[in-house]
Order: C-alpha cells, then sequence, then structure tokens
C-alpha cells in the first residue's frame, strides 16, 4: 500500500505537455473513469461474487492494463475541483459531467487526494479495492487512514492512496466562490455609482468577472446554487441582479451556448435592472400596492436601462444583446407584459434566459409589498403553470431540470423526523428525488451540525433506503437562513 503522505504521484512517463496523441488519451482516459464510475456503483448494490459486478470489474481491470503496460501507472488526481490522470486534466463534456461529479464526490468523503494503480495489479486484487472501496467501513478515524487500514486487511498491494487536504481543495474552493459571489456584488454597486456619476463604467472588468464566474459555474456548481439562497433586503437590488447574472450563466450553459456567449450573457444579465437607479426608492419599497401612476413609473425602468446602456461611455465593450436583456426581460412568451409592443416577435434568446431566473429570483426573495415568498419548490411549481405564455416552454423546462424536483436550498424533513437542507442533487436520473442533505436538525428536533447524507444510498442488508423526504419546508416558519450553511462551508 505505501506510506500515504511520503508518495508524490508521478506525472506518467510521457508527460502532459509532450503527447502527440492529448485526443486519444483523454478519450481512454474517460472511458476508464466512465469504467470505474459503473464498477463503484455496482460495488454499492452488489457482493464481490456477483456476475453483473464481476463483469464490470473484469472491463475495467482491462483498461488499467492498458494504461499500465503503456504508461507505467494510472492514477488520478484531485487538485481543487479538477480531475487529473496520469497528469493530465480531463476534460468533460455535457454527458459525462454526472460521472466526474460523482467521483470528485467519492473522493472528497474518503479525503483521497490522489488513487493510483501499479503494475502487478490483479483482476482479483482490483476486485477485492473495488469492494473496499465502494462501501463504508466500520472503522473509527480519518475517512483516507480508515479506508488504508481496509485495503491492507484485504491484501490490496498494489493501489495507493494519498491523503488530500480537505482544506486545500474544498474549503479553499469554497472560500474563492464566495470571494468571487460578494465581489460581484460590490463591482456592481460600485458600476452604479459609476453611472449616477457619470464616469466610465468598467465594461473589460466586468467582462473578466463573468469569465471567473464561468469558471467557478464549471468547478463548483452546486455551491454556487447555494449562494443564490443570500438575499441581501437591504441590497436587493443588488444582490438580485447577481443571483440573476449566475442562474442565467447557468441555464445558458446547460442550453449549449458557448463560452463567449455565456460571458456576454452573464454581462446582460448583470447590467439587467440598471434602469431602476430612475425608479424612486419609495416606490420600489411601496409596502402596498402601486397606484396606477406608480405602476407606470415601475414600468419604464427597462427603456430606461437600455437608454443607460447605450448612453455608456464604454459602449463599444458592452454586448449588443445586453441592450435587448435591460428593455425585453418583462416580456412574456405571449408577447404581453412591459414595455409594451405591438408589432416585436423577435424577443432575444438571452432576454428569454433572463426572463425565467429574474422571475424565479424574484418571487423566492423577501419584499415589503410581497405577503407570500414562495420556497424554490412552490416557485418552479408556479412557473410551470405558465409555460407557454409567461415563459418559454423549452427554456423553462431546461431550468427546471437544472434546478431539479429538490433544489439545492430546499429546507426538507424527512420520514426519520430529521430535518435537512439539499446541499446537492443527485447525478442519476433514477434518484431525482434523492439529492444530498445537509442535516440539521435530528428526530427530536434539536439544531445539528450533522453530516451529510445521500439519500440513494441503500442499507446494504435489506437494500431499502434509510432517508426519504416527506415534503419541503419553509425556512421563514423555523427561522432558518438556508444561505447560512452555504457560506459557513466558506469558513
Amino acid at each position: 500500500m505505501g506510506e500515504p503522505e511520503s508518495k508524490t504521484p508521478r506525472r506518467g512517463r510521457r508527460g502532459s505537455e509532450v503527447r502527440p496523441d492529448m485526443k486519444a488519451f483523454q478519450k481512454s482516459a474517460v472511458d476508464l473513469l466512465i469504467r470505474f464510475h459503473i464498477v463503484v456503483k455496482n460495488a454499492k448494490l452488489y457482493q464481490a461474487n456477483n456476475e453483473m459486478f464481476q463483469e464490470q470489474a473484469t472491463a475495467l481491470f482491462r483498461s488499467l492494463e492498458a494504461f499500465l503496460k503503456e504508461e507505467g501507472e494510472a492514477s488520478f488526481q484531485v487538485r481543487q475541483s479538477a480531475l487529473f490522470f496520469n497528469g493530465v486534466r480531463l476534460k468533460f463534456a455535457l454527458g459525462t459531467y454526472p460521472i466526474f461529479k460523482f467521483i470528485l464526490e467519492a473522493f472528497r468523503v474518503r479525503e483521497i487526494g490522489t488513487l493510483a494503480f501499479s503494475p502487478g495489479l490483479t483482476a482479483e486484487e482490483l476486485a477485492r479495492f473495488i469492494s473496499v472501496f465502494g462501501k463504508p467501513g466500520k472503522r473509527e478515524g480519518p475517512a483516507c487512514q480508515k479506508l488504508l487500514a481496509d485495503l491492507a486487511d484485504a491484501d490490496v498491494r498494489h493501489v495507493s492512496l494519498e491523503t488530500a487536504s480537505a482544506t486545500e481543495t474544498f474549503t479553499s474552493l469554497h472560500k474563492d466562490t464566495a470571494r468571487i459571489f460578494f465581489l460581484s456584488i460590490l463591482h456592481l454597486k460600485e458600476s452604479f455609482e459609476r453611472d449616477q456619476r457619470n464616469e466610465p463604467v468598467q465594461i473589460n472588468t466586468t467582462r473578466r468577472l463573468m469569465q471567473s464566474i464561468f469558471n467557478h459555474i464549471v468547478d463548483n456548481e452546486s455551491f454556487i446554487y447555494g449562494l443564490t439562497n443570500l438575499k441581501n433586503y437591504d441590497e436587493y437590488t443588488l444582490n438580485h441582479s447577481v443571483n440573476v447574472c449566475m442562474l442565467a450563466l447557468a441555464l445558458g450553459r446547460r442550453l449549449g451556448l458557448s463560452r463567449s456567449e455565456l460571458v456576454d450573457l452573464g454581462i446582460a444579465a448583470f447590467f439587467h435592472d440598471l434602469g431602476k437607479l430612475e425608479t424612486p426608492v419609495g416606490i420600489l419599497n411601496k409596502p402596498a400596492k402601486l397606484s396606477e401612476e406608480e405602476r407606470e413609473i415601475m414600468e419604464q425602468h427597462p427603456q430606461q436601462g437600455a437608454e443607460k446602456l447605450i448612453h455608456l461611455k464604454e459602449f463599444r465593450h458592452l454586448p449588443l444583446r445586453a441592450i435587448h436583456v435591460a428593455l425585453e426581460h418583462h416580456i412574456k412568451e405571449d408577447l404581453s407584459g412591459y414595455p409594451h409592443y405591438f408589432k416585436k416577435g423577435d424577443i432575444n434568446l438571452f432576454s428569454k434566459i433572463v426572463k425565467v431566473v429574474d422571475y424565479f429570483d424574484a418571487i423566492t426573495t423577501k419584499r415589503v409589498y410581497r405577503k407570500k415568498v414562495l420556497t424554490r419548490v412552490e416557485a418552479l411549481s408556479l412557473m410551470l403553470e405558465y409555460s407557454g405564455t409567461e415563459f418559454n416552454a423549452v427554456i423553462l423546462k431546461a431550468f427546471v431540470n437544472l434546478m431539479g424536483v429538490f433544489p439545492i436550498g430546499t429546507l426538507t424533513a424527512l420520514n426519520t423526523g430529521e430535518v435537512g437542507i439539499v446541499v446537492d442533487l443527485n447525478p442519476d436520473p433514477r434518484f431525482m428525488l434523492r439529492p444530498q442533505i445537509k442535516l440539521i436538525a435530528d428526530p427530536a428536533g434539536n439544531k445539528v451540525d450533522g453530516e451529510v447524507v445521500d439519500l440513494s444510498e441503500r442499507n446494504p442488508e435489506t437494500r431499502k433506503f434509510p432517508r426519504t423526504i416527506v415534503k419541503a419546508l419553509d425556512p421563514s416558519t423555523y427561522e432558518i437562513e438556508v444561505a447560512d450553511y452555504f457560506l459557513a462551508q466558506a469558513q
């Protein structure tokens, strides 16, 4: 097994920067990762003598054997939230993203930084390793050290593990993501103030910020969704605009937009409510129903936002579609809404995307004039009723699929009597009702700093699910600030 703390991971004999067949290497490495994923999943369901388990374990062994003969090693490493194989960062596509997330989470739970297979590995030894790796042990102590001890007991000698620093790999990533979130709010506030002073708005800085947000969505998507539960009531327009920006980027990525298109979409969403600078605060925060005159003033903010963007001194650096979004994000799919168009039927795609996420964040945010704040589950249910009239049906469906049946940040009651917060979705569509839950209250109702549990995990003896969501709860009823649980991960 080797010493977990002393061995330095190797890069493979060829080295990532000199491979002439990088495309073929990437494909082979990702195929290996997929086989590893399948076998680990099977290990949770079946014993080592099961025919299906053995078949998949044999296929994995053949793939590993090929790499060991060619490269002299086969090792996975996690750095931040990226996955490397033999020193090469693996690239994922939309279809393989759930597999990458599963493997990264498996490494995180087991506190693994590097998993390496060495020459001399046999098919039987690999099967023993997978059996141990796929099922939780009963030892006490740090996760990686427990796994090392279990592997030694199973006589696994040609697989080595190195402990990851949880602070370095995950808490640091969450810190960086949270920093980008709050930096976005500060940058938007500064941009608004510059506009009010008729000073140049730093659009190039905004563009670089969007690129950073995109990178964090790729690397830390679930945590991003968790942060959008943060609602600053005193800085509503700023906080709301940043939430809309991040959700729009995530939705645009799900819809298949290119990176450059996503950066433009992010900028457009970031400034979509710029026109509200011209709306009197008394109208924005009026606790009662707006009069007809006040409503007319409120409904001027799309035109005012578009005009402000057009008159920016850095207008040449602004995507043209940002003007469309500012003007059109309150136009409904049936062309009602405001401003009132008579012959315009070609609403921009970016505007339709922003409309969906703008509406979602708005109705899930407490406001002085709103009697009922919807939970994320209630919001998605309501929005589906307006599919095809208020929202573009295809875009709305993609958003609902993105958020899941129980969106990240949903407070849930479990059949065990426990209460938890959804912190990640299950990538397997068969288990869309079984996300990962952070337990925050025990069956007696006592608040706890509980573990994160995967509701798709079965009891290995009964094959039944120990926990199931009974219903979604309203956090305000229990005076719970969901966002605090995500911010705590960045401390």
